[in-house]
């Protein structure tokens, strides 16, 4: 067995360590947006692999027998490209994709179905924003909005003027708490994220329903049909593997290469 772990989430994370534990051949390869990303227990790889044909190449060059899709629900190009890919070397490919969010009873969500849509959606008179959808798509609010935007990265970096926003740096997993803080203290009107599931992003969610905010969350992009497991003990199971106890509880998480958002 070779496996090719396609990562960038925290159960990519999660499962590495559970795949080194059972001395499983593996590589772990990040998309390279991070500068810093998170150190693996496998060999690891970080960059694109030219495409659907490049991919197809490095399966067969590498001997990869299984392919597990675990990057960020937002990554469509990435898991594109592997169903195509794996089509093509005739390798088993699996999606580790984390449940999306559902409300509850107490929260204010308005579902959009992509960012064009959220930019349509938010009030036309000036608010201020928690923008959680990561920085490469911050520039249109910016010049599209009259609104004053929050906002979360994981490195610094990102400039934002002061009389359209403010620039936290912070890494994920957060806490409601801490989200709680940061709303109020920076007057958050409105919440504006990815529909990314999981537990280390929840908190703004949960920080939003106890605040009585209203959400507006994009929805998942929809991409080719394959295998879905929702849990690293699935994704071990699918590969033949014991699971250990515990894995999918959120304590035994290590952070992301990307943010939760």
């Amino acid at each position: 067995m070779h496996v090719l772990l396609l990562g960038g989430t925290t159960e990519a994370s999660q499962l590495a360590q559970a795949l080194a534990r059972a001395g499983v051949a593996a590589i772990f390869s990040y998309a390279g947006r991070t500068a810093q990303p998170i150190a693996q227990p496998l060999p690891t790889r970080v960059g694109g692999f030219g495409g659907p044909e490049g991919l197809a190449d490095f399966l067969r060059q590498q001997r990869i027998t299984h392919v597990i899709d675990a990057t960020h629900p937002f990554a469509a190009q990435m898991s594109r490209h592997a169903v195509e890919a794996c089509a093509q070397a005739g390798v088993p490919l699996l999606a580790l994709q984390r449940p999306p969010w559902r409300p509850g009873p107490s929260d204010h969500w308005h579902s959009v179905p992509d960012l064009d849509a959220a930019l349509h959606a938010l009030p036309t008179t000036p608010s201020r924003v928690f923008l959680a959808i990561g920085r490469q798509h911050v520039q249109p609010f910016l010049q599209r909005t009259p609104h004053w935007y929050l906002l979360r990265v994981v490195e610094p970096g990102l400039e934002v003027p002061p009389q359209r926003g403010a620039v936290v740096v912070q890494r994920g997993p957060y806490t409601v708490e801490g989200d709680l803080s940061l709303l109020r203290a920076h007057g958050i009107e409105w919440v504006v994220a990815k529909n990314s599931g999981g537990h280390g992003g929840q908190a703004k969610l949960l920080a939003a329903r106890a605040l009585g905010l209203p959400v507006l969350l994009i929805e998942r992009p929809a991409l080719p049909p394959r295998p879905i497991a929702e849990t690293v003990a699935e994704a071990l199971q699918w590969l033949g593997l014991p699971a250990h106890e515990d894995l999918d509880t959120p304590s035994a998480a290590p952070p992301a290469d990307t943010p939760p958002v």
